[in-house]
């Protein structure tokens, strides 16, 4: 959701804000549907609004007012009860403890607007910086496991929705990429349907689940000056899911370079076991879940990215670096066997 402390509005080292408020949205908004949807919340000070050059399925925008600025998603894949659950699982989890910006209420107290015909929620700027990989440290993985750990303790509070990417939700979008007219595209099906149902197959159905965030990257949490974590960003995939699956598409995201780096990985493990403890069952499935993940994130960015075009600049992200942790994920299960994972990351 939110990104990067700026001082202009307009640039920021890692541009995130475009002059044109078109820019990497699905959804086109005017001044006129911004000034509509903010007289819901009695924000009637509306200064302008820009596109926000990130995400893969909603349209993002900053929005600048006299008394502030705030983040605004319009939901192109949730309908509005799909909205209403994020939102209201989102003020759990803030009241909970977990770094993360509560929506703002409308005068009515609801949580979700609506723009264009789409579902919307308003949420308050978070300032704060992004780590770039080169700059992760030990500790912040460690700090990372450790709040991820937070959401999955207090979201056994929260209300939770059916996830989007089930293992037939996956095997339907790779109908999609077989008929891709990219050829280069359409022949990563056979080998992702495969590597998909057999990791699937080997996955330990009894392992422990709650609310998972699905997709904390590193452009999904933010720092303040004093290298803590202030935010949690970017709900949006959060669902119903297995716990160590969360962890392990958090390791994939963080923890590797060229290759898996164990020190980054064995930090995060650290601070996640923390707060919440891995049962026998959970670290024997590391393998499966992680390998599940990786395919989970080849297959979406291809949909997501490599398919689809038309939707202004974006931050396109390569479905080949998850091709390379499912690779490294299977060599390691190979040489090691079940265990191979948890022996790793020595848990």
């Amino acid at each position: 959701m939110w990104r990067l402390r700026v001082q202009n509005p307009v640039i920021a080292s890692n541009v995130i804000f475009a002059k044109d408020p078109r820019v990497a949205t699905f959804t086109p908004l005017n001044n006129g549907d911004v000034r509509q949807l903010l007289s819901d919340y009695q924000i009637n000070d509306f200064i302008a609004f820009y596109g926000i050059k990130a995400g893969s399925v909603n349209s993002n925008f900053a929005v600048e007012t006299a008394s502030g600025r705030f983040f605004l998603r319009v939901y192109e894949e949730q309908d509005v009860q799909g909205a209403q659950t994020e939102t209201r699982m989102l003020t759990v989890l803030a009241a909970g403890g977990v770094h993360t910006p509560a929506p703002v209420a409308r005068r009515d107290r609801a949580f979700v607007s609506q723009v264009r015909g789409k579902a919307a929620a308003l949420f308050p700027w978070q300032d704060g910086r992004m780590r770039c990989q080169a700059s992760v440290t030990a500790l912040d993985a460690e700090r990372v496991g450790a709040a991820l750990a937070g959401v999955h303790v207090v979201g056994e509070r929260a209300e939770r929705q059916e996830g989007r990417f089930r293992e037939a939700d996956l095997l339907g979008r790779l109908d999609r990429i077989a008929a891709a007219t990219d050829p280069v595209l359409a022949a990563h099906t056979g080998p992702l349907r495969n590597a998909l149902t057999r990791w699937c197959r080997a996955r330990d159905a009894g392992l422990p689940r709650g609310l998972i965030h699905g997709d904390l990257f590193r452009d999904n949490v933010l720092w303040n000056d004093a290298a803590e974590i202030a935010a949690l960003l970017d709900f949006e995939s959060a669902s119903d899911g297995v716990l160590a699956y969360d962890l392990m598409v958090t390791i994939l995201a963080w923890c590797v370079g060229d290759d898996l780096d164990l020190e980054l990985a064995q930090a995060m493990a650290r601070g996640y076991q923390s707060v919440r403890r891995l049962t026998d069952a959970e670290k024997r499935g590391l393998v499966a879940e992680g390998c599940i993940a990786a395919l989970r994130f080849s297959i979406t960015r291809i949909t997501d990215y490599a398919m689809r075009a038309g939707v202004g600049p974006r931050d396109m992200k390569d479905y080949r670096r998850f091709l390379m942790r499912l690779t490294t994920l299977e060599r390691i299960a190979e040489n090691a066997g079940q265990e191979g994972i948890a022996l790793a990351l020595d848990l």
